[in-house]
């Protein structure tokens, strides 16, 4: 969630078209490109099944972001989705939201991300990619490690700098456009099957839901609308442009991992972009073993900066739910020293962690299996989900297309709510284009239930929990809904 100090009378349209875009690529490519098609292909019978999830992806995407756009030039404060629940359905929604951010969601993507971060280190330690239960303990406690390092370092305000945020930036373009050359260069060992291939996971449902969390983002990117100069014409140009570089950059980098390992061997990698490097035929025996390595530090450093961005911005929504809602008082907290917001940090730090070692570690796997089936239900079957990124994506996938949905359905209220409020942008095709974005998250919601069975405990379970913690909440000083804050 995008987080903004200045108020809205004071924000200047002062972005161009290339601006726009540039922000919207930077954003939205992150880590998952080098983790998610590796699962993509796994779980869909034929490499152009994969391709079609992508691109399938990628006009779900683009849908969503038209929705938001009209809603982010509609409410210039900042908070994004929790400004939208909030005036469209009311302070409880707004709040769930921003519970279910601390408990599942946010903190899930902190631990995700964590965990991407474990699987190229474990490989930069020369362990083997196998799926034994030794190297997802270990995995486990090499996230959670990251985690409260990147935690302790926002406690004490120490924050990355503007250049190195741009030189990492630049590092990874450098890295991807490597691994691009090398993998067209190069020959797979075997050719890709023209038949279908056996599914090594649930299906298409998984594929989706990696490949969505993989655009994820774009709900961050379209806050730009708002500072977008001439924004009838360039919000709608900014976001197609933005998003279709990003699709292009998603199949070409697919495209490359099958041209360069092959169908077999690209859905089952544990870490696609250092197997690429590694076994790439047009590299020397020594350049395979130093490239796969550099591609490796790339990504951990990559990974290591989106924990850092997401602790930041992650933190600061909770300080804002502290602000407006007394039972959390605590967490809106900042310290007069370091200038950080302490308690939000380290409830955020605490509760990605118990995420990461509640499904990375034996121990926590059987807290997870207890709960399951105390509720009825039967112990999760843990070895159908890879890894503790796998995992926790399709854990929270439930709740967080959940809200997401709800947000696009907030248009038709705004829309029927208040017909006369200025809107700088409006969505094109109304209402056809966020129907589609609002029925593309029903079924995100349904088909990751129905993937993640009882899984879903690990998010759904905090959420309910929000409930009665709501109902104990006093008024807020200032009054969440007010249209001076929101508008």
């Amino acid at each position: 969630m995008t987080s903004n100090q200045h108020d809205p009378e004071s924000q200047h349209a002062s972005l161009s078209l290339w601006d726009a875009v540039s922000i919207i690529v930077g954003i939205v490519v992150g880590v998952s490109i080098f983790k998610a098609p590796s699962i993509v292909f796994a779980n869909v019978s034929t490499p152009l099944h994969g391709l079609a999830a992508w691109t399938f992806g990628a006009i779900i995407a683009l849908c969503g972001a038209m929705t938001y756009a009209e809603l982010a030039t509609m409410h210039r404060a900042a908070g994004g989705e929790y400004v939208y629940l909030t005036r469209a359905y009311g302070r409880w929604l707004g709040f769930l939201f921003g519970w279910a951010q601390l408990t599942g969601v946010f903190s899930g993507s902190i631990a995700q991300m964590a965990y991407v971060f474990a699987d190229y280190a474990r490989h930069w330690q020369n362990e083997s990619a196998s799926a034994s239960a030794q190297t997802h303990e270990s995995g486990a406690w090499i996230a959670a490690l990251v985690i409260v390092v990147m935690t302790v370092i926002h406690i004490c305000g120490v924050r990355t700098g503007k250049a190195v945020q741009n030189l990492l930036t630049v590092v990874k373009v450098v890295g991807l456009a490597g691994l691009l050359i090398v993998g067209f260069c190069s020959t797979a060992p075997a050719a890709v099957s023209e038949l279908p291939a056996e599914v090594h996971g649930p299906g298409f449902s998984l594929a989706m839901i990696l490949v969505l969390y993989a655009f994820g983002g774009w709900n961050d990117s379209v806050f730009v609308a708002a500072e977008v100069r001439e924004q009838e014409r360039n919000v709608p140009r900014a976001l197609v442009l933005g998003l279709a570089i990003v699709t292009t950059l998603y199949l070409l980098v697919n495209l490359a991992l099958l041209k360069g390992l092959g169908f077999d061997a690209a859905r089952a990698s544990d870490a696609p972009a250092w197997d690429l490097i590694e076994n790439a035929s047009v590299l020397s025996p020594a350049a395979q073993k130093t490239g796969a390595r550099a591609i490796g530090l790339l990504v951990m450093i990559s990974a290591v900066g989106a924990v850092h961005g997401l602790i930041f911005t992650g933190s600061r929504l909770y300080a804002a739910l502290g602000r407006d809602h007394s039972v959390f008082k605590l967490l809106g907290h900042w310290h007069p020293v370091t200038g950080s917001p302490v308690w939000s940090l380290s409830a955020q730090g605490l509760l990605a962690v118990l995420l990461t070692l509640a499904v990375g570690t034996d121990t926590g796997r059987r807290i997870v299996d207890s709960a399951a089936t105390g509720l009825g239900g039967s112990p999760i079957p843990w070895s159908d989900y890879g890894g503790g990124f796998e995992t926790l994506v399709a854990g929270t996938a439930p709740v967080f297309w959940s809200f997401f949905c709800l947000s696009g359905l907030s248009l038709f209220v705004f829309r029927l709510r208040e017909p006369a409020t200025e809107r700088p942008f409006r969505v094109p095709l109304f209402p056809v284009v966020p129907l589609v974005f609002c029925l593309a998250s029903a079924w995100m919601v349904w088909s990751s239930v129905t993937y993640a069975g009882w899984l879903t405990l690990i998010a759904v379970v905090p959420l309910v929990c929000g409930l009665p913690l709501f109902l104990v909440s006093r008024t807020s000083v200032e009054p969440i809904a007010s249209e001076s804050r929101y508008r």
